[in-house]
């Protein structure tokens, strides 16, 4: 093979003493996709930040073209072609697609018509559907992840990392995905692929290497590796596939209890329309549909975070109580919370620490005598939560913006969880989770109904929905169409009742 593109050698990246990433050696080579997998905390977005610009290194050499380099910012790593797609998205949220896509760009004198023409051919042209006069605040996750993509591959690098590309995208999307990326490496271009999804690392890897702790533990052409060995390298130990991704049998699910929300005829505009659905006591109800169907909007509406139509929009009810909800502390104080997709945008306050986020949500419903908070309430509220949901930081200090993506959405959950709900609705909840910590979360979800509260989980994900329901819901242009029992549903089934 010939010399690599990139070679990392002994690179080590310390925080205050702790290493994230130590004596790794990585190299990657023109035209190749390399996975680079491992758990949560393992490294993997730290390694790749150092060869973007945006982290230095602490030791070790970096070559690119067998040159010494140490790019002090990442519009320096891209003037040497090397782009990097982030798990949490870097568009500016106040400026449309288009002016995104072209950002840094800008000619003297712009034609705002010829650049949104050019950006809705280029979007086409990648079978990307976005409006390029959307303004990206109003865009979903799957959206704004589609829109990072197509900057990334617009400004031609050599070599694109992409970081959990697919967490957000429906299959269809996906899809177009992989067929970009093996377009990209006709091309020549060197692709980095960060993801938890093994299947897809396996489907379309040329190599894969593993992280665990900061270290290298494997590294070799994808056909060496299979599913089992992959998460054996990743976790120490072996992970039984029933521990998350096993199907229901209609013997194990959960029975309804009483009735705790009722929808009835719920609108809002043209994303919700005339949808009805019931959530019960000590049950898991997955909710699944495909971008656009209205499955996040129907949620928001329930918690308060979006409102339904003044006139006709239909009724929910609570507890036997006809509710309108119009803020979401209203909500959460009658016992409902709901954990955002959008963690980044939505789910926690980036400059505080993990405990002061935990508290946050905890004195929301509890709050202390005399308003004054302790570090000892906080300590231990954050101890029980950090030991629940295996959340692994330098150390409870440490801010949530420095966290990995995965540890990131685990405070998220424990912040919406101290709040003590009846009704907890999860949008999402593993995406960007290792296959480790999907487990967790997924026990801490089936414990939440085994206590008798209602879950309502949203997921674009077919394996999890089928693995953690007691019934299934189907939303497709605005409105629940379909209802399965555990047995019935095949992911066959779900789709096609999804997209007809």
């Amino acid at each position: 093979m010939s010399a690599p593109l990139i070679e990392m050698q002994n690179v080590s990246k310390d925080y205050r003493g702790v290493f994230a990433v130590r004596n790794v050696d990585f190299n990657l080579h023109a035209g190749e996709i390399h996975a680079l997998l491992g758990e949560n905390g393992a490294g993997k977005s730290t390694l790749t930040k150092m060869i973007a610009g945006v982290t230095q290194r602490s030791e070790g050499e970096i070559l690119l073209d067998g040159k010494s380099i140490n790019f002090a910012t990442p519009a320096e790593a891209l003037d040497n072609g090397i782009a990097m797609v982030f798990q949490e998205t870097s568009l500016v949220p106040s400026m449309t697609v288009a002016q995104n896509l072209y950002l840094g760009e800008e000619k003297l004198f712009n034609r705002l018509r010829g650049l949104y023409i050019a950006a809705q051919q280029f979007l086409s042209s990648l079978n990307f559907n976005v409006d390029p006069w959307a303004n990206v605040s109003m865009l979903g996750a799957a959206q704004k992840q589609l829109v990072e993509i197509a900057r990334a591959v617009r400004l031609n690098a050599r070599v694109i990392i992409f970081d959990e590309p697919t967490a957000t995208l429906t299959p269809e999307e996906k899809h177009y995905f992989f067929s970009l990326i093996e377009r990209l490496r006709k091309r020549g271009v060197s692709i980095v692929f960060i993801s938890h999804a093994l299947e897809e690392a396996l489907a379309i890897s040329d190599r894969i290497t593993i992280l665990r702790d900061g270290e290298l533990v494997a590294s070799d052409t994808t056909e060496k590796f299979d599913r089992d060995s992959i998460i054996g390298h990743m976790v120490g130990r072996s992970l039984s596939d029933e521990l998350f991704y096993h199907k229901h049998s209609e013997d194990g699910a959960r029975k309804p209890g009483k009735k705790v929300l009722s929808v009835e005829n719920l609108s809002m505009g043209s994303m919700v329309r005339n949808t009805s659905f019931s959530l019960y006591e000590g049950q898991v109800t997955g909710l699944f549909g495909l971008i656009g169907s209205g499955r996040t909007e129907t949620a928001k509406i329930i918690a308060g975070v979006l409102k339904r139509n003044f006139l006709h929009g239909g009724e929910l009810r609570y507890l036997g109580k006809s509710v309108r909800y119009r803020q979401p502390h209203k909500a959460v104080m009658d016992g409902i919370v709901y954990v955002t997709e959008d963690r980044k945008a939505e789910g926690f306050f980036d400059q505080m620490s993990i405990a002061e986020n935990i508290y946050m949500g905890d004195i929301v419903t509890n709050p202390p005598p005399g308003g004054l908070t302790t570090a000892g309430a906080q300590q231990k509220i954050t101890e029980e939560w950090s030991k629940l949901l295996q959340i692994r930081a330098i150390n409870p200090n440490a801010k949530i913006v420095e966290l990995s993506g995965g540890n990131q959405q685990k405070v998220v959950i424990a912040k919406s969880l101290t709040q003590k709900p009846k009704l907890v609705i999860f949008d999402e909840p593993t995406r960007g989770v290792d296959v480790g910590a999907i487990a967790e979360i997924h026990k801490v979800i089936q414990s939440l109904a085994d206590s008798g509260i209602a879950v309502l989980v949203i997921s674009s994900y077919l394996p999890e929905i089928l693995v953690i329901s007691d019934r299934i819901l189907v939303s497709r242009l605005g409105r629940v169409v379909e209802e399965f029992s555990p047995s019935d549903a095949t992911e066959e089934k779900i789709m096609y009742a999804a997209v007809h």
